[in-house]
């Protein structure tokens, strides 16, 4: 979700950061943040995994903000992290919604892969979220995940992009959908003043 007047997103979204977050920080770690970014109502009490709309998309940006100050210049890697883990936690929970139960991906050329798993991503946040303007593009053999909506990065402003955590959800999505790591960056952000926030899928790494 993004730049709409008071967005919020899921409680299911905030939960899977959150999880996330005590995955990779630890469960100190994760109060830590939360005291940071002032979300202590969160302390030993996450939101239910449902689909009611109740999270403020400036408290999930806020989240993100406190965890990348907290670490400082490997504020990047661990968001990259828990992006990551996010993404499996959304499959193991979430897995019929996200559109990626029973997937019969091996019959498909890898690029035909990543097509299908970012457009099923996209679908499923748009369905939980109509306000979300989300698409994939594919333009001279490139695939680009682009998102006219961003919860991540929602009210905040920097001088280059700080979508780590979608960055990593996006790039371990691609990963599970072809077993190969590609590099995936995130080419525009909507904290640097951009239309959206476009994460672009290069190539795998060797």
């Amino acid at each position: 979700m993004g730049n709409a007047t008071n967005p919020v997103i899921v409680n299911a979204l905030m939960r899977q950061a959150l999880v996330a977050v005590e995955e990779v920080m630890g469960k100190n770690g994760l109060t830590a943040v939360l005291r940071t970014s002032k979300l202590d109502q969160y302390i030993d009490d996450l939101p239910p995994n449902d689909l009611s709309p109740a999270v403020n998309a400036a408290d999930y940006a806020r989240l993100n903000e406190a965890i990348e100050k907290f670490y400082g210049r490997g504020g990047r890697g661990i968001l990259l992290r828990i992006g990551k883990a996010s993404f499996e936690y959304g499959l193991r929970e979430q897995s019929a919604l996200l559109g990626l139960a029973g997937l019969a991906l091996k019959v498909l050329p890898p690029k035909q892969r990543i097509q299908l798993v970012l457009n099923n991503m996209a679908n499923a946040l748009k369905k939980i979220n109509s306000l979300d303007r989300i698409e994939v593009e594919t333009s001279g053999g490139q695939i680009a995940y682009i998102a006219h909506t961003c919860s991540v990065c929602y009210g905040r402003q920097s001088t280059k992009p700080i979508c780590h955590l979608y960055l990593g959800s996006i790039a371990e999505a691609v990963r599970w959908a072809t077993g190969q790591n590609y590099q995936v960056r995130e080419t525009d952000c909507i904290a640097c003043g951009a239309g959206y926030c476009r994460f672009e899928v290069v190539e795998a790494q060797a």
